[in-house]
């Protein structure tokens, strides 16, 4: 059985990997925050579900994505502010 060490792989495939990681990670965190996003709104706006939305909900569920995902924004920027500065520290 071979295992896969990093000095099994070249430069060129460390990256490529290292990219493909990144790329799955965010694919995830993305169906992440749609996963929570839908499930708060939907919990916060739908009070009685039914077989469509009513105008009231729609604008409801509209808005509280919009502030869902400001904050998600503020909250990544914040923390991406925080480890560069800590990165600069090093």
């Amino acid at each position: 059985m071979n295992s896969l060490t990093s000095e099994s792989l070249s430069d060129k495939e460390k990256s490529d990997l290292i990219q493909q990681i990144k790329q799955e990670v965010a694919i995830a965190n993305t169906h992440e925050l749609l996963s929570k996003m839908t499930e708060k709104c939907f919990k916060k706006c739908v009070v009685k579900p039914g077989t469509s939305l009513d105008s009231s909900e729609q604008k409801c569920v509209a808005m509280c994505m919009d502030r869902y995902m400001e904050s998600y924004n503020l909250v990544l920027k914040t923390y991406s502010a925080r480890v560069q500065r800590e990165f600069n520290k090093m």
